[in-house]
């Protein structure tokens, strides 16, 4: 089964915690009077349906139940498999005997429609397809014993895997993996999305995912606050209206770019570059002398300036002419931390612009920390994890934790790197998360490119009306959706000047309402 984009861009934009959803759910019951079992049935047929819609060929059928509710909708997925004549086993993990409420329902009349319950001792070898409903959202610590088992042979079967609402062992809020997850194909989610599910490990583990909201009222979603929103360029391209027919160049905003220490020229060079691509109307990279004389040798468009010494972006007369009328820096790309480059770091900040903040900038940053309610911080995990003076292991474990504590330490946006990008501005907006993007952009340079494009969106939204977490929110959306535009010619392999050369293209769709 082949994942597409397509797919995911036809999800809610809606994200919540398990607890919400679980609210959600309570509120539904009680509120609404839907009963617990009808909902319970809604779901096993709903994916029921996208397992024969997914795989239409299989009839061999393996349902793992656990025993709890997700549990409960294996049984009604089992049931309604064996009413269609297909053959099915369900084996059962835990104590089957305990099972109460809706799962002993539904398990009671999938024994009564002749179905056989067998306890879990190992997979069969000969099914076309396996459903897990194991383990739900609640599970907190990770799994051990035969859990852990019926996980590692799961993973270890060539047939494809349904995972039910989400797949067992994933943490629903953060997306970590508790001991040992499912690697499922295909998860249908019922209710509410759960926001790990597009994070951290999240990704890896739910395949395809597919959204069921069993008919609940409308009414039942406004009894919570979203717990975070999914982002996608489909969306996010609205932000940005079509250019005024009189514009001109200054109307689109200056960026300057400072970085390019001696051998890492490329990364400011990338930077300056995607800022153009994405928009800006005048770009000057102030980088070292050994090689400002030939950094746009390539792309005669940058203006380039050399600085030998930091101190001359006040007092050389041109330099600081660049950096009065700049709109915005982009600070960090290449920058090194050698005594020229903390000397760049200071000076820069003391321009009072606003900025995007990156590469060893924020590891400046984070030697010297401070706050400004006009920057963009963009840490990958590695740099999070040294401005909030932890390890890369407590940063994902939970994202989610992580950029709100970056953006409460350092003020402005902070933009967490890595799959499922997160973004977390300033008041009580919920956290966004960048659904597109794929494995492809996990190369040199990427993070250069991206720098350019938040620079570039920042001094175009001065004059758009833009808060700076909405260019913030649209730069991550349009790096992402030029990264799986450049991807359609293969994943491995793909540079960052790949993902330039596809800005133009995928701009085009803004400006054409597409």
């Amino acid at each position: 089964m082949q994942f597409s984009k397509s797919d995911i861009h036809s999800l809610p934009y809606a994200l919540y915690s398990a607890e919400q959803v679980r609210a959600l759910d309570r509120n539904a019951i009680e509120q609404h009077a839907i009963p617990g079992y009808e909902l319970m049935q809604r779901a096993g047929l709903a994916a029921f349906r996208h397992l024969c819609t997914c795989w239409p060929k299989a009839r061999r059928l393996l349902v793992l139940a656990g025993a709890g509710n997700n549990g409960g909708d294996g049984y009604v997925m089992a049931r309604l498999a064996q009413e269609q004549g297909w053959p099915v086993r369900l084996q059962s993990l835990g104590d089957h005997s305990a099972l109460h409420g809706e799962a002993a329902e539904a398990a009671a009349a999938f024994v009564a429609a002749g179905g056989a319950v067998e306890p879990f001792r190992r997979l069969p070898p000969d099914v076309d397809l396996i459903v897990d409903a194991l383990l739900g959202t609640g599970l907190e610590r990770p799994v051990t014993g035969i859990w852990d088992q019926a996980i590692a042979q799961i993973n270890a079967s060539p047939a494809p895997v349904l995972a039910v609402d989400i797949p067992s062992g994933l943490h629903a809020d953060t997306g970590r993996v508790l001991g040992n997850a499912v690697r499922a194909d295909l998860t249908v989610s019922f209710i509410g999305l759960k926001q790990g599910m597009f994070t951290a490990r999240g990704p890896d583990h739910c395949g395809l995912i597919r959204f069921e909201s069993l008919r609940v009222p409308g009414a039942v979603y406004a009894s919570q606050i979203l717990s975070a929103r999914r982002l996608d360029w489909a969306k996010e391209r609205e932000l940005l209206p079509p250019r005024w027919r009189s514009a001109h160049k200054g109307d689109c905003g200056h960026v300057m770019v400072i970085g390019g220490a001696p051998g890492m020229s490329g990364a400011a060079r990338l930077a300056g570059e995607a800022a153009l691509r994405a928009g800006a109307g005048l770009v000057t990279v102030v980088t070292h002398p050994d090689h400002a004389a030939w950094l746009n040798l390539n792309c005669p468009e940058l203006m380039v300036r050399a600085l030998a010494d930091a101190s001359a972006l006040h007092t050389d007369a041109v330099l600081a002419q660049v950096a009065s009328r700049a709109d915005v820096i982009a600070l960090g790309p290449g920058l090194g931390q050698s005594a020229w480059s903390r000397e760049c770091f200071e000076q820069a900040m003391a321009l009072n612009k606003p900025m995007v903040v990156d590469a060893d900038a924020l590891n400046l940053l984070a030697a010297a920390p401070r706050q400004s309610a006009d920057w963009v911080l963009t840490p990958h995990p590695g740099e999070a994890a040294r401005l909030l003076a932890c390890t890369i292991e407590q940063i994902e474990q939970d994202r989610f934790a992580a950029v709100q504590a970056l953006q409460r330490r350092f003020d402005g946006v902070a933009v967490l790197k890595g799959a499922g990008t997160l973004i977390r501005g300033p008041g009580h907006r919920p956290i966004g998360l960048c659904s597109d993007g794929n494995p492809g952009m996990a190369s040199a340079g990427m993070g250069d490119t991206l720098t350019g494009i938040i620079a570039a969106l920042l001094a175009q939204g001065q004059r758009m009306g833009l808060a700076p977490e909405q260019a913030a929110s649209a730069a991550v959306c349009l790096h992402a959706a030029a990264g799986d535009q450049a991807a359609l010619h293969g994943q491995r392999g793909l540079l960052a000047s790949d993902l330039i050369a596809a800005l133009r293209a995928t701009l085009a769709q803004a400006e054409e309402g597409a």
